[in-house]
């Protein structure tokens, strides 16, 4: 019997290796053959005020955009202002964004709030006919006069802040200043004469096409270059949620939310039993209370609205020949216009000129129509109750010398006149006395 040898180490190692390269081949060649994968853009739009819904949304998309690696972020901005702090924690998440940010002056303009977030993006990009800048902070009405200290230090702040982030990012840091001391505005071609955007396109794919290739200087000094000619675009929306508690945070649907509820009570008050009024001017109040959670309300404000509906109230109750009234439109448009102004402000943030003047006149309308009202109810002749007796003609249902029976009004009353009246005479009421009627004949 023959012995079977056994083979020998250098041989199983000779064999075991070919597998394992016979093996490999057909992976390797399979991981060649799979095409790379599309980057990711990631688009966001935001075209209202700048407020904490709007921070937190952006905050959102770019943690979202971190976790995907995407390739790029797209910040669409249409604003005419917004919060400090909203605006500088949007700012803090773009400086320390992994993915490169673009923001992209869309719509109409990029003012005070927006020029802020402008200057601090990767890539800086305005659409034709738009502009940016007017980033002087709100001077407070009431509260922080214009030439006061403390105004040149909220100033002072925001010029210096504006420096800091063009200079970081390779833009002209003098207009930057400029457009915060001076309130200046730029036009697309100034902006891009001034050095404070990168170039003019005039949509996102226009954007991409002219980012292919370059290389773009991160806030913390970093270079990365661009790759986006295999890129797939998605767009970033708000939720229901947010979407209803950004219209809440506008400071002009407020305004009007607090109008209508104070209008309500006031209608309630006036008109009990009515329902609805009260409960529209109820819900609208709570709902102006949710804004105040997300706005700067200047309580102020708030008190000389309600002050002014007072005043309509006690026009109704206390003849004062429009005085009240003046003075309570008065107290609506300057509480209107002081309602959302605060420190924290930048730029064009509070109620729309439009609208306190479209509340003031309202209110003017409105009490015209309630003190006409009145007058006429004080001229109309009383129709109920004892004193809508008066001058009323009925049926006398016996002889009256000097009492006797009527009927009048639809009702029997006890009669006496000052003449005798034969029974199913004609009557007329000339007084009522101690629940008896003083009648006379009608000729």
């Amino acid at each position: 019997m023959t012995a079977l040898r056994r083979p020998s180490p250098a041989l199983l190692l000779v064999l075991l290796s070919a597998g394992i390269l016979l093996g490999a081949a057909p992976a390797e060649k399979a991981a060649a053959e799979k095409p790379a994968a599309a980057g990711l853009v990631y688009t966001v739009t935001l075209d209202d005020v700048i407020h904490p819904i709007s921070a937190r949304f952006l905050k959102e998309a770019i943690d979202q955009a971190n976790q995907e690696h995407a390739t790029l972020l797209i910040l669409e901005l249409d604003t005419p202002g917004g919060l400090a702090s909203s605006m500088e924690e949007m700012i803090r998440a773009i400086t320390s964004s992994k993915v490169p940010i673009v923001v992209f002056v869309n719509g109409s303009k990029a003012a005070s709030a927006g020029f802020f977030l402008t200057i601090a993006a990767d890539v800086a990009v305005m659409a034709p006919g738009t502009r940016m800048g007017a980033a002087h902070p709100v001077a407070v009405m009431g509260e922080i006069p214009k030439d006061s200290p403390m105004m040149a230090k909220i100033e002072n702040d925001a010029a210096a802040y504006a420096r800091s982030l063009a200079t970081n990012r390779g833009r002209n840091a003098k207009a930057a200043e400029e457009a915060v001391r001076k309130s200046s505005s730029y036009t697309e071609q100034e902006a891009l004469k001034l050095g404070l955007i990168d170039f003019i396109a005039h949509d996102e794919r226009e954007i991409l096409k002219a980012l292919e290739g370059r290389v773009i200087r991160r806030f913390d000094g970093t270079k990365v270059t661009l790759h986006l000619s295999q890129v797939r675009i998605v767009s970033l929306d708000m939720t229901g949620r947010e979407r209803f508690l950004s219209m809440l945070a506008n400071p002009t649907l407020a305004a009007f939310l607090l109008f209508i509820g104070l209008v309500g009570l006031y209608v309630e008050f006036t008109h009990p039993g009515m329902v609805a009024p009260g409960l529209v001017g109820v819900i609208c109040l709570l709902l102006f209370a949710l804004s105040t959670q997300m706005l700067p309300v200047n309580w102020v404000g708030v008190g000389l609205v309600a002050m002014g509906i007072l005043m309509f109230l006690l026009e109704l109750k206390i003849p004062s020949y429009g005085t009240l009234t003046l003075g309570g439109i008065t107290c609506l448009i300057v509480g209107a216009l002081m309602l959302f102004r605060s420190p924290q402000a930048v730029g064009d943030f509070g109620v729309a000129t439009r609208v306190i003047v479209a509340i003031g006149g309202s209110a003017a309308i409105i009490m015209a129509v309630l003190t006409t009202l009145v007058v006429r109810s004080f001229k109309k002749k009383p129709t109920t109750g004892v004193s809508g007796l008066i001058a009323e003609e009925g049926t006398a249902l016996s002889d009256i010398d000097p009492q006797g029976r009527v009927f009048v009004h639809g009702e029997y009353w006890n009669a006496q006149a000052g003449a005798p009246i034969k029974q199913g005479s004609r009557v007329r009421v000339v007084r009522v006395r101690d629940m008896v009627l003083d009648v006379e004949e009608v000729s």
